[in-house]
């Protein structure tokens, strides 16, 4: 690490953490989660700082609008998810699912190979997109799609016939 660069970076920080602070601070809620925003936008321009030597505050604003973005993105899939468990417990509370259910879709996901129960929790559970699951996976989302389909079709002859779709054995 060379001490120019060091002095640079901190010269950097000095000059336009405020400013990126007071940025992420207007369009994040938490104090908390906007000093982590802002130190990762920091993080961020030490480590392109060999592609980005002297990053002006217009590039330190658009790592940090990427960072609010992917912080809406992880609280909207939260809150589905929180949701989702919500209205599992209302089922379960009305009597409409029952525990051998869960246990046979259990049983059904352990069966799998574990490339399968992988993309099928990262599509169900992560709630992520084709082109996320290829980043994931490092793929192409075209070999992703194949993937999918395939453990979908694992997934379902695991499952007992009374929980596989009508019309399917």
């Amino acid at each position: 690490m060379s001490l120019a660069r060091q002095d640079s970076f901190l010269a950097l920080h000095e000059e336009f953490k405020p400013r990126v602070l007071g940025y992420v601070r207007r369009r994040i809620s938490s104090d908390q989660t906007a000093e982590e925003i802002a130190a990762d936008v920091f993080r961020i321009a030490w480590q392109k700082s060999d592609s980005e030597p002297n990053p002006s505050i217009g590039w330190l604003l658009n790592v940090a609008r990427n960072l609010i973005g992917n912080e809406y993105r992880s609280h909207a899939r939260a809150m589905q998810l929180q949701e989702r468990l919500r209205d599992t417990e209302r089922i379960n509370a009305q009597g409409g699912d029952d525990a051998g259910t869960r246990n046979a879709i259990a049983a059904a996901l352990e069966k799998l190979r574990e490339k399968d129960r992988e993309i099928l929790l990262l599509t169900y559970w992560e709630d992520l997109t084709l082109a996320e699951i290829a980043h994931v996976l490092s793929c192409r989302e075209a070999t992703a799609r194949v993937r999918l389909h395939r453990a979908r079709k694992s997934f379902e002859r695991a499952l007992p016939h009374r929980l596989r779709p009508e019309g399917r054995d």
